[in-house]
């Protein structure tokens, strides 16, 4: 998880992604960086993110995208 802290952090500095749960809800991460976030996931944690699996839910908070990158391992 805290891999996957860092990719968010780096991505966007100034979100609190330890208490955010509207990540796409409130359009916090954008479509770039839906597609930046995907591309980090993919090389960082050896996934395959299939289209059916890019839907808010696995995207609006840090633990539902971790929840993902777990299951897809």
């Amino acid at each position: 998880m805290d891999e996957l802290m860092n990719i968010l952090k780096e991505l966007k500095p100034d979100v609190d992604f330890e208490n955010e749960k509207g990540l796409i809800d409130n359009a916090i991460l954008d479509s770039f960086d839906i597609v930046q976030l995907i591309t980090t996931m993919k090389d960082t944690f050896d996934i395959d993110i299939s289209p059916a699996e890019i839907v808010p839910e696995n995207f609006n908070s840090a633990e539902s995208l971790w929840a993902m990158i777990q299951r897809l391992q």
